[in-house]
């Protein structure tokens, strides 16, 4: 195991790549993953860069809002919408479906599906509370959203060339099929600018559907636990305004962009990180089955609609 020191040295090293431009968002996942597995990098930081991370990943998304004209934005919210809706439904749907016939625990059936349908970690972390979900519960539905969200970091540029999407849809595949933001932005990036932009804006109108969702289960659990909003989103609009309607900040708003997406990738590192050994034994195959056959369905055929009628 690396030393506290050493630790440090390496995530300076991988932000110093990313800063340059020699590590891409697939190799900064990759880069965490190996480290996390064979646990190399000191446990006491690992731990301690939870919180920084999300705090990195929240303010990387609201630094893109930069990048995004407002009314641009409006266009692909309300084209999004309904097709959001219906992913979500469709998602719930699949899930209790397969658990149902492969005999899977309830509550952590929930998580994963909340986490497939909206946005990952940060649907699990915020529904939660009202499920009253043991933090062994919580623990192995963020192992499989992270483990998917690898994946499909991977995976889905390659199928998006296959298939020859243009940058509007495969921005639109990857806010509707990818899990966490920052696996959406990394995938889209290797898109292109229109990609990036309209993965992004449909990602966060997507992660708005955590309020109703929470209130619903809170309603059907009649559990009184407060769920965290997702403030980050109100930010992220904020930045949009500031881009479109001061003038002054179109002298910054390049470099901030620039610099969200470089954060976000060297944030992939550190959610690589998360992944290890210890997680990923503690995933009961049926709940397993569930969150994969749940992902790949909605991908194929989220894919063919994209491909078929946008």
């Amino acid at each position: 195991m690396l030393s506290k020191p050493a630790s440090y040295i390496l995530a300076a090293l991988v932000l110093l790549g990313t800063l340059l431009g020699y590590i891409s968002p697939a190799i900064a996942l990759s880069i965490g993953m190996v480290n996390g597995i064979f646990q190399t990098v000191d446990k006491e930081l690992v731990q301690q860069n939870v919180g920084f991370q999300k705090t990195l990943l929240q303010l990387s998304v609201v630094g893109l809002g930069f990048g995004i004209h407002i009314q641009e934005a409006l266009v692909m919210g309300s084209n999004s919408f309904f097709v959001s809706l219906i992913a979500i439904v469709f998602t719930f749907i699949i899930a209790f479906t397969i658990a149902k016939i492969a005999k899977a625990e309830k509550i952590t059936t929930i998580l994963v599906a909340s986490g497939t349908a909206i946005c990952g970690g940060s649907a699990i972390a915020a529904v939660s509370p009202s499920l009253k979900a043991s933090s062994y519960q919580t623990s192995i539905a963020l192992a499989i959203v992270f483990l998917l969200n690898a994946i499909a970091l991977f995976i889905f540029p390659t199928i998006g060339h296959f298939f020859d999407l243009n940058q509007g849809q495969f921005g639109l595949w990857c806010a509707i099929a990818i899990h966490d933001t920052s696996s959406v932005v990394g995938a889209s990036e290797l898109f292109g600018e229109e990609s990036l932009a309209i993965a992004t804006t449909t990602k966060l109108v997507r992660t708005l559907w955590i309020i109703p969702l929470v209130l619903i289960i809170s309603f059907g659990s009649q559990s009184k636990d407060k769920f965290a909003f997702p403030w980050f989103i109100l930010g992220f609009l904020l930045a949009m305004i500031l881009s479109s309607y001061v003038p002054q900040m179109e002298a910054v708003s390049e470099k901030i962009v620039w610099l969200s997406r470089k954060l976000l990738i060297f944030t992939l590192f550190l959610i690589g990180l998360q992944i290890n050994i210890a997680q990923l034994k503690k995933l009961g195959f049926n709940i397993l089955i569930v969150g994969v056959l749940t992902w790949l369905i909605l991908a194929v055929v989220s894919l063919s609609y994209i491909v078929n009628y946008t």
